[in-house]
Protein backbone atom coordinates (compact mmCIF):
# COMPACT_ATOMS: atom_id res chain seq x y z
CA UNK A 1 0.00 0.00 0.00
CA UNK A 2 1.43 3.34 -1.08
CA UNK A 3 0.57 5.99 1.52
CA UNK A 4 0.27 9.47 0.10
CA UNK A 5 -0.06 13.01 1.50
CA UNK A 6 -1.56 15.85 -0.54
CA UNK A 7 -0.15 19.36 -0.10
CA UNK A 8 -2.58 21.98 -1.36
CA UNK A 9 -6.32 21.29 -1.43
CA UNK A 10 -7.67 23.55 -4.19
CA UNK A 11 -9.61 22.43 -7.26
CA UNK A 12 -6.93 20.24 -8.85
CA UNK A 13 -6.37 18.39 -5.56
CA UNK A 14 -9.98 17.16 -5.71
CA UNK A 15 -9.30 15.61 -9.11
CA UNK A 16 -6.06 14.09 -7.87
CA UNK A 17 -7.57 12.45 -4.79
CA UNK A 18 -10.44 11.09 -6.86
CA UNK A 19 -7.89 9.61 -9.27
CA UNK A 20 -5.70 8.14 -6.54
CA UNK A 21 -8.86 6.68 -4.98
CA UNK A 22 -9.35 4.50 -8.07
CA UNK A 23 -5.96 2.83 -7.53
CA UNK A 24 -6.34 -0.22 -5.29
CA UNK A 25 -2.91 -0.12 -3.68
CA UNK A 26 -2.92 3.58 -2.80
CA UNK A 27 -4.33 5.52 0.16
CA UNK A 28 -4.33 9.27 0.79
CA UNK A 29 -3.53 9.50 4.51
CA UNK A 30 -2.99 13.24 5.04
CA UNK A 31 -3.83 16.65 3.60
CA UNK A 32 -2.22 20.03 4.16
CA UNK A 33 -3.25 23.59 3.29
CA UNK A 34 -2.60 27.01 4.82
CA UNK A 35 -6.39 27.60 4.72
CA UNK A 36 -7.65 25.60 7.71
CA UNK A 37 -11.31 25.59 6.70
CA UNK A 38 -10.50 24.50 3.17
CA UNK A 39 -8.32 21.59 4.28
CA UNK A 40 -10.85 20.49 6.91
CA UNK A 41 -13.64 20.49 4.32
CA UNK A 42 -11.38 18.65 1.89
CA UNK A 43 -10.41 15.99 4.45
CA UNK A 44 -14.05 15.48 5.42
CA UNK A 45 -15.13 15.09 1.79
CA UNK A 46 -12.51 12.41 1.09
CA UNK A 47 -12.32 10.82 4.58
CA UNK A 48 -8.64 11.72 4.97
CA UNK A 49 -7.57 11.02 8.57
CA UNK A 50 -4.74 13.52 9.12
CA UNK A 51 -5.13 17.28 8.59
CA UNK A 52 -2.36 19.89 8.70
CA UNK A 53 -1.81 23.57 8.02
CA UNK A 54 1.98 23.25 8.39
CA UNK A 55 4.04 21.23 5.90
CA UNK A 56 6.99 20.77 8.25
CA UNK A 57 4.74 19.13 10.86
CA UNK A 58 3.16 16.89 8.25
CA UNK A 59 6.54 15.69 6.98
CA UNK A 60 7.77 15.09 10.54
CA UNK A 61 4.67 13.38 11.90
CA UNK A 62 2.86 11.53 9.09
CA UNK A 63 3.93 8.05 8.07
CA UNK A 64 3.71 8.30 4.29
CA UNK A 65 5.71 7.18 1.28
CA UNK A 66 5.03 10.07 -1.04
CA UNK A 67 3.56 13.53 -1.41
CA UNK A 68 1.68 15.22 -4.19
CA UNK A 69 2.24 18.97 -4.43
CA UNK A 70 -0.89 20.71 -5.72
CA UNK A 71 -0.18 24.34 -4.78
CA UNK A 72 0.23 27.53 -6.83
CA UNK A 73 3.41 27.56 -8.92
CA UNK A 74 5.56 29.67 -6.61
CA UNK A 75 5.46 27.03 -3.84
CA UNK A 76 6.49 23.99 -5.92
CA UNK A 77 10.23 24.50 -5.52
CA UNK A 78 10.48 25.03 -1.74
CA UNK A 79 7.89 22.36 -0.91
CA UNK A 80 9.45 19.77 -3.20
CA UNK A 81 12.90 20.32 -1.70
CA UNK A 82 11.45 19.87 1.81
CA UNK A 83 9.70 16.65 0.79
CA UNK A 84 12.81 15.30 -0.93
CA UNK A 85 14.92 16.10 2.14
CA UNK A 86 12.41 14.11 4.18
CA UNK A 87 12.91 11.13 1.86
CA UNK A 88 9.49 11.31 0.23
CA UNK A 89 8.72 10.46 -3.37
CA UNK A 90 7.20 13.50 -5.09
CA UNK A 91 4.55 14.13 -7.70
CA UNK A 92 4.38 17.84 -8.49
CA UNK A 93 1.91 19.87 -10.48
CA UNK A 94 3.14 21.82 -13.50
CA UNK A 95 4.98 24.05 -14.18
CA UNK A 96 7.68 22.44 -12.08
CA UNK A 97 9.03 25.80 -10.82
CA UNK A 98 9.14 29.49 -11.67
CA UNK A 99 12.43 29.18 -13.58
CA UNK A 100 14.72 26.54 -15.00
CA UNK A 101 17.40 27.08 -12.34
CA UNK A 102 15.00 26.04 -9.58
CA UNK A 103 13.57 23.20 -11.68
CA UNK A 104 16.99 21.67 -12.31
CA UNK A 105 17.79 22.02 -8.60
CA UNK A 106 14.66 20.01 -7.82
CA UNK A 107 15.60 17.35 -10.36
CA UNK A 108 19.15 17.01 -9.06
CA UNK A 109 17.97 16.84 -5.45
CA UNK A 110 15.47 14.08 -6.24
CA UNK A 111 18.04 12.00 -8.12
CA UNK A 112 20.63 12.46 -5.35
CA UNK A 113 18.06 11.37 -2.74
CA UNK A 114 16.99 8.38 -4.80
CA UNK A 115 13.29 9.29 -4.71
CA UNK A 116 10.75 8.89 -7.48
CA UNK A 117 9.99 12.26 -9.05
CA UNK A 118 7.28 13.08 -11.56
CA UNK A 119 5.57 16.21 -12.87
CA UNK A 120 1.88 16.05 -13.71
CA UNK A 121 1.76 16.83 -17.41
CA UNK A 122 -1.80 15.55 -17.34
CA UNK A 123 -2.37 15.28 -21.08
CA UNK A 124 0.13 12.44 -21.18
CA UNK A 125 -2.89 10.48 -19.93
CA UNK A 126 -4.03 10.51 -23.57
CA UNK A 127 -3.15 7.26 -25.32
CA UNK A 128 -3.25 9.24 -28.59
CA UNK A 129 -0.17 11.30 -27.72
CA UNK A 130 1.61 8.18 -26.44
CA UNK A 131 0.89 6.46 -29.78
CA UNK A 132 2.07 9.54 -31.69
CA UNK A 133 5.39 9.36 -29.85
CA UNK A 134 5.72 5.65 -30.67
CA UNK A 135 5.00 6.24 -34.36
CA UNK A 136 7.63 8.98 -34.46
CA UNK A 137 10.24 6.86 -32.66
CA UNK A 138 9.63 3.97 -35.06
CA UNK A 139 10.19 6.28 -38.03
CA UNK A 140 6.67 5.86 -39.39
CA UNK A 141 6.24 9.62 -39.80
CA UNK A 142 9.60 9.96 -41.54
CA UNK A 143 11.39 13.27 -41.23
CA UNK A 144 9.14 15.68 -39.36
CA UNK A 145 9.05 19.05 -41.10
CA UNK A 146 6.23 21.08 -39.55
CA UNK A 147 4.20 21.18 -36.32
CA UNK A 148 1.08 23.09 -35.34
CA UNK A 149 -0.34 22.95 -31.82
CA UNK A 150 -2.75 24.92 -29.68
CA UNK A 151 -4.33 24.91 -26.25
CA UNK A 152 -7.37 27.16 -26.09
CA UNK A 153 -9.53 28.18 -23.12
CA UNK A 154 -12.08 30.96 -22.74
CA UNK A 155 -12.84 31.54 -19.06
CA UNK A 156 -11.86 35.20 -19.33
CA UNK A 157 -14.42 35.65 -22.11
CA UNK A 158 -17.30 33.47 -20.92
CA UNK A 159 -18.61 32.07 -17.64
CA UNK A 160 -18.51 28.33 -18.33
CA UNK A 161 -16.33 27.91 -15.22
CA UNK A 162 -18.07 30.74 -13.30
CA UNK A 163 -17.27 34.45 -13.56
CA UNK A 164 -13.58 34.90 -12.83
CA UNK A 165 -14.07 38.20 -10.95
CA UNK A 166 -16.30 36.53 -8.35
CA UNK A 167 -14.40 33.22 -8.17
CA UNK A 168 -11.35 33.59 -5.88
CA UNK A 169 -9.62 30.47 -7.22
CA UNK A 170 -8.81 32.31 -10.45
CA UNK A 171 -6.96 35.26 -8.89
CA UNK A 172 -3.56 33.62 -8.53
CA UNK A 173 -3.59 32.68 -12.24
CA UNK A 174 -3.89 36.35 -13.25
CA UNK A 175 -1.21 38.05 -11.12
CA UNK A 176 2.55 37.63 -11.12
CA UNK A 177 2.55 38.87 -7.52
CA UNK A 178 0.44 35.84 -6.63
CA UNK A 179 3.06 33.60 -8.27
CA UNK A 180 1.48 33.12 -11.69
CA UNK A 181 3.43 32.69 -14.93
CA UNK A 182 0.25 33.48 -16.83
CA UNK A 183 -1.34 31.38 -19.53
CA UNK A 184 2.14 30.44 -20.79
CA UNK A 185 3.09 28.79 -17.50
CA UNK A 186 -0.38 27.50 -16.69
CA UNK A 187 -1.47 25.76 -19.89
CA UNK A 188 1.23 26.73 -22.40
CA UNK A 189 3.50 24.40 -20.45
CA UNK A 190 1.14 21.53 -21.32
CA UNK A 191 1.09 22.19 -25.05
CA UNK A 192 4.89 22.58 -25.15
CA UNK A 193 5.27 19.14 -23.56
CA UNK A 194 2.48 17.72 -25.75
CA UNK A 195 4.00 19.00 -28.99
CA UNK A 196 7.52 18.01 -28.02
CA UNK A 197 6.71 14.43 -27.01
CA UNK A 198 6.56 13.04 -30.58
CA UNK A 199 8.83 15.66 -32.17
CA UNK A 200 11.74 16.00 -29.72
CA UNK A 201 13.62 18.83 -28.08
CA UNK A 202 13.38 22.54 -28.88
CA UNK A 203 16.24 24.31 -30.65
CA UNK A 204 14.91 27.88 -30.46
CA UNK A 205 11.75 29.89 -29.82
CA UNK A 206 10.35 33.29 -30.65
CA UNK A 207 7.45 34.27 -28.41
CA UNK A 208 4.95 37.11 -28.16
CA UNK A 209 2.97 37.47 -24.93
CA UNK A 210 -0.05 39.68 -24.40
CA UNK A 211 -1.97 40.79 -21.30
CA UNK A 212 -5.32 42.33 -22.13
CA UNK A 213 -7.18 44.84 -19.98
CA UNK A 214 -9.57 43.27 -17.49
CA UNK A 215 -11.28 44.09 -14.21
CA UNK A 216 -11.47 47.49 -12.55
CA UNK A 217 -8.17 49.19 -13.38
CA UNK A 218 -6.57 45.78 -13.99
CA UNK A 219 -6.50 45.08 -10.24
CA UNK A 220 -8.41 42.78 -7.94
CA UNK A 221 -8.04 42.16 -4.22
CA UNK A 222 -4.93 44.33 -4.09
CA UNK A 223 -3.24 42.38 -6.88
CA UNK A 224 -2.32 43.74 -10.29
CA UNK A 225 -3.74 41.55 -13.06
CA UNK A 226 -0.49 41.55 -15.01
CA UNK A 227 0.06 37.88 -15.89
CA UNK A 228 -0.05 37.12 -19.63
CA UNK A 229 -3.25 35.63 -21.00
CA UNK A 230 -2.32 34.99 -24.66
CA UNK A 231 0.89 33.58 -26.13
CA UNK A 232 2.07 32.87 -29.68
CA UNK A 233 5.29 30.89 -30.18
CA UNK A 234 7.19 30.06 -33.33
CA UNK A 235 9.69 27.30 -32.69
CA UNK A 236 12.44 25.34 -34.32
CA UNK A 237 12.93 21.83 -33.01
CA UNK A 238 16.27 20.07 -32.64
CA UNK A 239 15.48 17.89 -35.68
CA UNK A 240 15.00 21.01 -37.84
CA UNK A 241 11.20 21.02 -37.91
CA UNK A 242 9.39 24.33 -37.59
CA UNK A 243 6.35 24.79 -35.40
CA UNK A 244 3.65 27.25 -34.45
CA UNK A 245 2.25 26.93 -30.93
CA UNK A 246 -0.34 29.19 -29.37
CA UNK A 247 -2.48 29.42 -26.27
CA UNK A 248 -5.01 31.83 -24.79
CA UNK A 249 -7.79 32.27 -22.25
CA UNK A 250 -9.94 34.28 -24.71
CA UNK A 251 -10.88 31.70 -27.35
CA UNK A 252 -14.62 31.33 -26.94
CA UNK A 253 -16.40 28.97 -27.48
CA UNK A 254 -13.47 26.64 -26.68
CA UNK A 255 -13.71 25.43 -23.08
CA UNK A 256 -10.51 23.39 -22.87
CA UNK A 257 -9.24 22.44 -26.32
CA UNK A 258 -5.91 20.86 -27.27
CA UNK A 259 -4.93 19.99 -30.82
CA UNK A 260 -1.69 18.84 -32.43
CA UNK A 261 -0.75 18.35 -36.08
CA UNK A 262 2.61 16.81 -36.97
CA UNK A 263 3.63 16.68 -40.64
CA UNK A 264 6.34 14.22 -41.73
CA UNK A 265 7.56 13.15 -45.16
CA UNK A 266 6.11 9.65 -44.68
CA UNK A 267 2.94 10.45 -42.76
CA UNK A 268 1.07 13.20 -40.94
CA UNK A 269 -0.96 12.88 -37.75
CA UNK A 270 -3.67 14.91 -36.07
CA UNK A 271 -4.78 14.73 -32.43
CA UNK A 272 -7.83 16.64 -31.25
CA UNK A 273 -8.61 15.98 -27.59
CA UNK A 274 -12.05 17.56 -27.99
CA UNK A 275 -12.83 14.58 -30.22
CA UNK A 276 -10.93 11.77 -28.50
CA UNK A 277 -8.19 11.04 -25.97
CA UNK A 278 -7.70 7.53 -27.36
CA UNK A 279 -7.59 7.90 -31.14
CA UNK A 280 -5.65 9.90 -33.71
CA UNK A 281 -5.91 10.54 -37.42
CA UNK A 282 -3.08 9.58 -39.74
CA UNK A 283 -2.51 10.28 -43.42
CA UNK A 284 0.24 8.18 -44.95
CA UNK A 285 2.13 9.14 -48.12
CA UNK A 286 2.54 6.55 -50.87
CA UNK A 287 4.91 7.76 -53.53
CA UNK A 288 3.88 11.37 -54.02
CA UNK A 289 0.24 10.84 -53.02
CA UNK A 290 -1.19 11.47 -49.57
CA UNK A 291 -3.77 8.89 -48.51
CA UNK A 292 -7.09 9.89 -46.94
CA UNK A 293 -7.13 10.35 -43.17
CA UNK A 294 -7.65 7.10 -41.27
CA UNK A 295 -8.43 6.84 -37.57
CA UNK A 296 -6.19 4.75 -35.32
CA UNK A 297 -7.56 3.36 -32.07
CA UNK A 298 -4.73 3.91 -29.59
CA UNK A 299 -6.16 1.79 -26.76
CA UNK A 300 -5.52 2.92 -23.19
CA UNK A 301 -2.48 4.17 -21.33
CA UNK A 302 -1.81 4.39 -17.57
CA UNK A 303 -2.55 7.76 -16.02
CA UNK A 304 0.25 9.78 -14.45
CA UNK A 305 -1.21 8.84 -11.07
CA UNK A 306 -1.04 5.13 -11.89
CA UNK A 307 2.49 5.56 -13.25
CA UNK A 308 3.56 7.39 -10.10
CA UNK A 309 2.15 4.80 -7.69
CA UNK A 310 3.68 1.96 -9.73
CA UNK A 311 7.05 3.74 -9.74
CA UNK A 312 6.93 4.19 -5.96
CA UNK A 313 6.10 0.50 -5.56
CA UNK A 314 8.82 -0.78 -7.88
CA UNK A 315 11.45 1.89 -7.34
CA UNK A 316 11.73 2.29 -11.13
CA UNK A 317 11.55 5.90 -12.32
CA UNK A 318 8.88 6.65 -14.93
CA UNK A 319 8.08 9.62 -17.16
CA UNK A 320 7.47 12.53 -17.11
CA UNK A 321 10.18 13.06 -14.48
CA UNK A 322 11.53 16.29 -12.99
CA UNK A 323 14.23 16.40 -15.66
CA UNK A 324 11.51 16.60 -18.30
CA UNK A 325 9.78 19.29 -16.25
CA UNK A 326 13.05 21.24 -16.11
CA UNK A 327 13.58 20.90 -19.87
CA UNK A 328 10.14 22.39 -20.52
CA UNK A 329 10.87 25.05 -17.89
CA UNK A 330 13.94 26.01 -19.93
CA UNK A 331 11.65 26.53 -22.94
CA UNK A 332 9.35 28.71 -20.81
CA UNK A 333 12.34 30.79 -19.68
CA UNK A 334 13.38 31.22 -23.31
CA UNK A 335 9.84 32.30 -24.24
CA UNK A 336 9.82 35.01 -21.54
CA UNK A 337 13.28 36.20 -22.64
CA UNK A 338 12.15 36.27 -26.25
CA UNK A 339 9.09 38.37 -25.43
CA UNK A 340 11.11 40.82 -23.31
CA UNK A 341 13.72 41.38 -26.00
CA UNK A 342 11.65 40.70 -29.12
CA UNK A 343 14.15 38.20 -30.48
CA UNK A 344 14.62 34.52 -31.19
CA UNK A 345 16.21 32.72 -28.25
CA UNK A 346 18.30 29.59 -28.79
CA UNK A 347 18.05 26.92 -26.10
CA UNK A 348 21.44 25.99 -24.57
CA UNK A 349 22.77 22.79 -26.13
CA UNK A 350 25.05 21.90 -23.24
CA UNK A 351 23.11 23.07 -20.21
CA UNK A 352 25.39 22.48 -17.20
CA UNK A 353 22.32 22.47 -14.97
CA UNK A 354 21.54 18.99 -16.36
CA UNK A 355 24.70 17.52 -14.88
CA UNK A 356 24.18 14.57 -12.52
CA UNK A 357 20.56 14.17 -13.63
CA UNK A 358 19.82 10.60 -14.70
CA UNK A 359 17.07 10.22 -17.26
Amino acid sequence: MVKLAVIGTGGMAHHQVESFGKIENCAVVAACDIDEKRVLDFAKKFAIPAVYTDVDRLLAEVECDAVSIVTPDAYHHPLALKAIAAGKHVLCEKPLALNAEDAWEMSKAAVAAGVINMVNFSYRNSSAIQMAAKLARRGELGTIRHVHAYYLQSWLAQDEWNFWETSPQWLWRLSTKAGSMGVLGDIGVHILDFAGLPVGGFESVHCKLKTFDKGDGNTMGGYELDANDSAIITAEFANGALGTIHTTRWAQPHINSLRLNVYGDKASIEIDLDESYSSLKISRILGRKAMDWETLDCGVTPTNFERFVAAVETGVQDQPDFARGAEIQSVLDACFESDRNDKTVVLPKNDTRKENVTK
